[in-house]
């Protein structure tokens, strides 16, 4: 988090209250919490009121995936779940919850070798039985960005919802939900360098949304005391990410494409991996063949760089990445990705270019 951020979060944990009572502190800890989420909901596209404020990514992605499946099968038998196998596995594992417990049928959509899904084997197989159709906005490990106006014009000629998970996207690329035709899409603040343990869900009051968490009345489709503070932290590192992307995301494209041709030159038989137009310009993902990954991770972390194989969130299991898996990538390719942000400079870039070829050429031999 930057300074405005911690200030942000440092400033309103202080306020007394809570932001649901009556009393003079505890309105003023709900100006706070309104204030975070119209920050929230100007850079989303979204009315404030249909921005719900949750506790992480996960929990706004399962609200709303489980939430439009109950709401489609409220008032029809609509069993139907369409999706890809390249999901954060936030999205993956709420849908298998609701293949185990409520019958819901999950159908993969085909994807091509850069991650975008097929428009024609979407249109095959939406039908009316579709409850919904979930999908990353922006694939999280490779970087590719979805074609959201052919994907929701191809639902909606079914009245199909769509569920973006836009936690890769937001305050990366202009994401605007009014305009977009979505009916729910998800967000965090950590990745936008707000603090970890607040997320969003923008949802359009056309749609039935069934909430999965009860208790008082705080928010409309979600229940529990309001966490203020991090609400209004997040509402800064929402308008500086936005800030970021309308006026200086251009330095930080180049210094991606900078170490892309680096690496291009450097490093034989090297894969860039996610489409090499429609896709963050701050992501840069590689694979090559034979490459021992934990341990080239390992030594460059020994060296002050933080690189990762592909979703922290998974960072702790050791097996291939079902993304590259979902695009015909094979196991025997080991994938590094590098992720860069506002505070990348090019000494950072020259720095890792010039010990990443030695350290792949070391641990190719150690696979």
């Amino acid at each position: 988090m930057s300074d405005d951020v911690i200030a942000a979060w440092e400033f309103a944990v202080r306020q007394p209250g809570n932001a649901s009572a009556t009393h003079r502190d505890g309105q003023k800890s709900r100006l706070l919490w309104e204030e975070g989420r119209e920050s929230i909901a100007r850079t989303l596209g979204a009315k404030p009121f249909d921005v719900t404020m949750t506790g992480s990514g996960t929990e706004a992605i399962n609200l709303a995936i489980k939430g439009l499946w109950w709401g489609r099968n409220s008032d029809a038998k609509r069993p139907r779940i369409l999706t890809t196998e390249a999901e954060h596995h936030a999205a993956l594992e709420a849908v298998h919850w609701l293949v185990e417990h409520e019958s819901a049928q999950v159908e993969f959509l085909a994807l091509d070798e850069f991650g975008v899904i097929d428009i024609g084997d979407l249109r095959e197989k939406l039908s009316d039985e579709v409850a919904l159709l979930t999908s990353l906005w922006v694939n999280n490990e490779i970087g590719t960005v979805q074609p959201i106006a052919e994907i929701v014009a191809a639902a909606a000629e079914h009245g199909v919802p769509v569920h973006m998970d836009a936690v890769a996207a937001w305050g990366h690329i202009p994401v605007d939900f009014d305009e977009s035709g979505l009916a729910a899409m998800s967000v965090s603040a950590h990745k936008i360098g707000g603090p970890v343990g607040v997320g969003a869900r923008a949802v359009a009051r056309t749609w039935n949304i069934v909430p999965s968490i009860h208790g008082g009345s705080q928010q409309r489709l979600r229940s529990g005391s309001l966490d203020f503070a991090g609400a209004y932290a997040a509402g800064v590192a929402a308008g500086l990410a936005h800030a970021h992307v309308a006026n200086s995301a251009h330095e930080t494209h180049e210094l991606a494409r900078r170490l892309a041709d680096g690496i291009r030159d450097a490093i034989p038989g090297v894969s860039f991996r996610g489409h090499p137009t429609s896709r963050t310009g701050d992501n840069v993902h590689i694979t090559v063949p034979g490459l021992d990954t934990v341990s080239a991770m390992f030594l460059l972390d020994e060296l002050g760089h933080s690189v990762s194989a592909g979703s922290a969130c998974q960072a702790g299991v050791n097996s291939p990445s079902h993304v590259l898996r979902a695009i015909g990538v094979s196991d025997s390719e080991g994938p590094l990705r590098f992720t860069l942000g506002p505070s990348t400079t090019e000494s950072d870039i020259d720095e890792i270019l010039a010990v990443l070829p030695d350290i792949i050429a070391r641990t190719r031999t150690l696979s």
